[in-house]
C-alpha cells in the first residue's frame, strides 16, 4: 500500500529535521563499530609495516604487528578482522601448494591473533591468486582457469585455515561449486562450527587495483577475470548466485565491491533476509581518501556518510580499511 501524506501544511517534513534531537529520533539507520570487518595485509618478517602507496594509510603488517591491528580493533569494538596474505613472486608457483601450507604467512597470523585476542573473530581469504606464479584465482591450464581442479585446491585451503584457528572463511574465487565441497569438507574433519562468509556476488571489478598492489599480484596478473567473476551489468545473476551459495552451506554472504553495487545488496537482502555484506574494496578507499588528501572532499565526513549507505541498503556490516578510523568517531 502506498503512504499517504496529509498535504502543506499540514504535513511539514522539515519539522523533524530542526534539531540534532529530532533528527535522531526519526534516524532510520545506525552505524557502531560492531559493523566492521578490518581487512589488513600480512608479510613475513619482525616488527614492520610497509605503506602502500595507491592505498594511503594502509601498511603491510608483520604477523606480530598484525597482533598489535588486532588488539586495537578489539579495544575499538571492532568484531572482526580480515587476513590478506602478500606473497613476493619468488614464493608465487604453477601448482600454489603454498596456499595451504599450515606454515604459510595466513596461517601464521591466524594463530598469533587467535592466540593474543582469542575474542575477536579472524577471516581469511580463500583463493589462489596470492599464490599463483598467473595472478589469477584458480588454476590456469592451456589458458583456460579451471573449475574442478581449483576447487580442490581451495578445499584444502580452506582446511588449512579452520586447523589455525580461522572463525570465519571467505571464499573469493567465484569458482563453481566451492561453498558445497568446502562445507562438506569442514563437516568431515570435525570443523562444524566454522562460519562460511561467500563472496558471492563478485563483480569483475576495475575497483580491485591497489588491492592488486596491496597483495603483490599486480605484476602477474596475467589475462582478466572475465570468465569467473561475475559481469557488472548483470544483477539477476547474482540471486541466483545467493541462493546457490546459501543451499550449498554458506552462513553469510558478500557483495564486492560495494558502493557502486548497492542495488544488489539490497535486492539480496530484501530477497533472502540473510546476514549480508559488503567489501568496501580498495578503489573506493583510495578515491575518497586521495580527494580528502587533496582537500576536495571532507575526509571523515565522506568517510562516514558512505559507510552509512552499506546499512540503508541492508547490509548487516561492511568489510572496510576505514574501520579503525570510523570506530574511534563513532567511540567519540
Amino acid at each position: 500500500m502506498k503512504p499517504t501524506v496529509a498535504p502543506f501544511p499540514t504535513t511539514r517534513l522539515r519539522r523533524m529535521r530542526q534539531s540534532p534531537a529530532l533528527r535522531a529520533l526519526a534516524r532510520q539507520n545506525v552505524l557502531t563499530p560492531s559493523d566492521f570487518i578490518w581487512p589488513i595485509f600480512v608479510m613475513e618478517g619482525t616488527d614492520a609495516e610497509e605503506p602502500i602507496p595507491s592505498m594511503p594509510g594502509v601498511t603491510r603488517k608483520t604477523v606480530d604487528r598484525a597482533v598489535i591491528a588486532a588488539r586495537e580493533a578489539h579495544a575499538l569494538g571492532i568484531p572482526a578482522i580480515c587476513i590478506f596474505p602478500y606473497t613476493s613472486m619468488d614464493a608465487r608457483t604453477e601448482d600454489c601448494a603454498l596456499a595451504w601450507s599450515p606454515d604459510n604467512i595466513s596461517n601464521q597470523a591466524i594463530r598469533a591473533i587467535k592466540d593474543a585476542v582469542p575474542d575477536i573473530a579472524v577471516m581469511t581469504d580463500i583463493a589462489l591468486d596470492p599464490y599463483n606464479i598467473n595472478g589469477h584465482d584458480g588454476f590456469v591450464e592451456n589458458g583456460q582457469i579451471v573449475n574442478d581442479r581449483t576447487v580442490d585446491a581451495l578445499v584444502k585451503m580452506g582446511i588449512a585455515q579452520a586447523e589455525a584457528g580461522a572463525d570465519i572463511l571467505g571464499p573469493s574465487d567465484m569458482m563453481d561449486g566451492r561453498i558445497g565441497a568446502i562445507r562438506g569438507a569442514l563437516e568431515s574433519e570435525g570443523h562444524q562450527n566454522v562460519t562460511i562468509l561467500s563472496y558471492t556476488a563478485k563483480y569483475a571489478s576495475s575497483f580491485y587495483g591497489p588491492f592488486r598492489d596491496a597483495v603483490g599480484a599486480s605484476s602477474a596478473l596475467t589475462g582478466d577475470k572475465n570468465t569467473y567473476q561475475m559481469d557488472p551489468a548483470n544483477s539477476d545473476e547474482a540471486l541466483r548466485l545467493v541462493e546457490r551459495d546459501l543451499n550449498e552451506g554458506a552462513d553469510m554472504i558478500m557483495v564486492k565491491p560495494g558502493m557502486p553495487y548497492l542495488d544488489i545488496c539490497r535486492r539480496v537482502k530484501d530477497t533472502f533476509g540473510v546476514p549480508t555484506y559488503a567489501y568496501q574494496v580498495s578503489g573506493e578507499f583510495a578515491m575518497l581518501r586521495a580527494a580528502a588528501q587533496s582537500g576536495w572532499l571532507d575526509g571523515d565526513a565522506v568517510m562516514m556518510e558512505s559507510l552509512m549507505c552499506f546499512k540503508r541498503a541492508g547490509c548487516d556490516g561492511i568489510l572496510t580499511y576505514f574501520a579503525p578510523e570510523a570506530a574511534k568517531i563513532l567511540n567519540g
